[in-house]
């Protein structure tokens, strides 16, 4: 097979290259994805596809670190419109990471549901980077701590609790596992609001 490099600009076929392995993961798994059937699909030679990643490892770990950066994005932008109220802050939070889940499922499920056995480990550097998601969550949470609207012992444990929560709730929807007779913005909105209702503090808590 040809190298047709003179049809994609090279942020083009990176761009092609990242769509097309993100599709054939969710497809057929990791076991089955290979950098020849990648380069079949776009009809270029594998050497093509070796010239922006050295092994579907390293592509993988591309994506995952895609995902990540959007959901950053999106997550980052809720919490500056919330800055000063942690409980409506943190419902954000929470709805902003569904609505991610469920917009974006091919993303998501590379993400946090895909799990080779055989994979390189994740980049470190990576890895911190990911973890700035989370962190807003624990913001909020020991914001709210100090303010007397949430009562948590470890605001890191809490707010990885919260994502264990709002993962199944996504996964759940994803994989049309609720009941058909429950309205989906219902079932969310129930979600959310028993994750919040473990570590908000009453109102008589509050104002004795």
């Amino acid at each position: 097979m040809a190298v047709r490099s003179n049809n994609h600009q090279n942020g083009d076929l990176r761009r092609l290259i990242l769509d097309t392995a993100r599709h054939l993961l969710v497809q057929d798994g990791y076991s089955n994805l290979s950098m020849r059937k990648i380069a079949s699909e776009i009809d270029y030679s594998a050497t093509s596809i070796y010239l922006y990643f050295d092994n579907k490892d390293v592509l993988l770990h591309a994506l995952i670190d895609e995902g990540m950066k959007q959901l950053f994005e999106a997550l980052s932008i809720i919490a500056q419109q919330h800055e000063d109220a942690p409980l409506e802050r943190l419902e954000a939070l929470c709805g902003g990471f569904i609505s991610f889940g469920l917009s974006n499922p091919e993303y998501y499920e590379i993400m946090f549901q895909l799990r080779p056995e055989r994979m390189e480990r994740y980049p470190p550097e990576k890895y911190r980077e990911a973890r700035r998601n989370l962190d807003f969550f624990r913001s909020a949470l020991d914001k709210g701590d100090s303010q007397g609207v949430f009562d948590v012992d470890d605001p890191r444990v809490s707010a990885s609790a919260i994502w264990a929560s709002l993962h199944g709730t996504v996964s759940l929807l994803l994989a049309e596992r609720v009941d058909v007779r429950i309205d989906r913005d219902d079932f969310i909105q129930a979600a959310i609001r028993q994750t919040l209702r473990s570590y908000t503090r009453s109102a008589t808590a509050r104002h004795p």
